[in-house]
């Protein structure tokens, strides 16, 4: 018998990503121990961490790269082991590494991925676009993927994840390597999607200076969940008044980095 949707704290509608009691181990390595978290719809939320934390293990297993054998794991309400068709379909992914082919277009990257998710030729063209019109990037749909900077590319691969209509948009370390005007673009535009469309968001970084105050904050330290909630009842917790501070005092470390 299907379960029925885990309900955003908010009101009705399910949760955009529901986990819970989720550990995954690597041989004798624990990489996750008992990791729940929450992203309602329309919430940016951050998945905080040093490198190493398990923020992509985590991500891994919600795409199903990894099965999840203990806990559960919802995408606006179905599980992604039992139900992994309809849960993946409301997913969109910007994975760390990157995945564009060097040697097509921005226009062929996207109609390829778009043909992977049975969306018929005419169709995809106009996703296309219009995807590459929400990154700014339209104007140079017929140039290809080599001849962008590092910000433009990770531009398209959130153009890309967007063409089969998304709820949840999971991004791992999306900024990584870019320098701060590309960073500050990349953030603006995952913003104003959680904004204009009512996106829920997953945006795994280590990068305190990403995160707004308004934002969610799930803080994954060595495999467990320290803390989830919003940026103001982080700063109470820790007894700080900085996100810096707060960071290293709930986690022990001195390690994070501003930029």
């Amino acid at each position: 018998m299907t379960q029925p949707p885990k309900q955003s704290p908010t009101g009705p509608e399910p949760l955009a990503l529901y986990v819970n009691g989720v550990s995954h181990n690597f041989g004798e390595k624990k990489a996750l121990d008992n990791v729940s978290l929450e992203v309602p719809q329309g919430v940016f939320t951050v998945l905080l961490g040093l490198n190493g934390a398990g923020k992509s293990t985590l991500f891994s297993l919600i795409t199903r790269l990894y099965d999840n054998v203990s806990g559960e794991i919802r995408i606006l309400g179905y599980d992604v082991r039992r139900q992994p068709t309809l849960a993946l379909q409301r997913l969109g992914v910007v994975f760390q590494s990157r995945t564009l082919d060097a040697d097509l277009t921005l226009a062929q990257n996207l109609r390829y991925h778009a043909a992977l998710h049975g969306i018929g030729s005419a169709e995809a063209r106009v996703r296309s676009l219009e995807a590459l019109e929400t990154v700014a990037l339209a104007d140079r749909a017929g140039e290809r993927i080599r001849n962008l900077s590092g910000g433009q590319a990770r531009r398209v691969e959130i153009a890309r994840s967007l063409l089969h209509k998304p709820n949840l948009l999971l991004l791992d370390e999306p900024t990584v390597g870019l320098d701060i005007g590309s960073r500050e673009s990349v953030v603006s535009i995952v913003r104003s999607l959680v904004a204009t469309r009512g996106l829920g968001v997953l945006w795994a970084t280590h990068l305190i200076d990403e995160i707004a105050q308004t934002d969610r904050v799930v803080l994954l330290h060595r495999g467990r969940v320290l803390f989830a909630g919003r940026v103001p009842e982080m700063l109470a917790k820790s007894g700080e008044t900085d996100l810096r501070r707060s960071f290293q005092k709930m986690t022990g470390t001195e390690e994070l980095d501003a930029a």
